[in-house]
This record gives C-alpha cells, structure tokens and sequence, in this order.
C-alpha cells in the first residue's frame, strides 16, 4: 500500500465566484452561533480568495492589520467588518429567527 499524502484545506481555494463568496458566508453565518472568531476566520478566508491586496486599497486598511483582523485571532471592529463587506461586493442582511 502506497503512502497516503494529505494537504490542510484551503476554503479560499474554492471560492471562485463572488456567488460562492456569499454563500459560503452565509453557512458560516448560520453554522457560527455566537462564534464571532469563526466569522473573522470566513472574511478573512473570502478575502484571501479575492485578493488581500485589492482588499487593503478598497478598505485603505493596511494588509497587515486585514490580516491579523480577519485571522480568527484578531477582533475587527464592527466598521472593519462593514469596510472589508462592502469591498468584497457582499451585503449582510437581517432576517427574523423565529
């Protein structure tokens, strides 16, 4: 039997169109609960997909600071998140959970 190679999965490999970008969003939205770590971490993984450098000049945050924000270490401000949002090209919005 041959070895077996494994590689860590790469989220921002896969999101390829800016529909996959919202959808994926939107299961980390739902699957979070109250994890906002976990949300930075799927920004953060969206972002890398479309490209931190475009990202850092559409925001004017350096890439350094998006980075370390969007880890899953960092804690971005709430205006941070409404920045990187809507330079991404994704909307949030609010629904009743009842």
């Amino acid at each position: 039997m041959s070895g077996l190679t494994l590689r860590k999965w790469d989220s921002a490999q896969h999101l390829k169109t800016e529909e996959d970008m919202a959808q994926y969003l939107e299961a980390c939205l739902q699957e979070a609960g109250d994890d906002a770590a976990f949300i930075a971490r799927a920004l953060g993984n969206i972002a890398r997909a479309k490209g931190m450098s475009q990202l850092s000049r559409d925001t004017g945050l350096g890439r350094e600071s998006l980075y370390k924000a969007l880890s899953g270490e960092g804690n971005p401000s709430f205006s941070t998140i409404l920045k990187v949002t809507t330079a991404l090209g994704i909307r949030l919005h609010a629904q009743s959970a009842n």
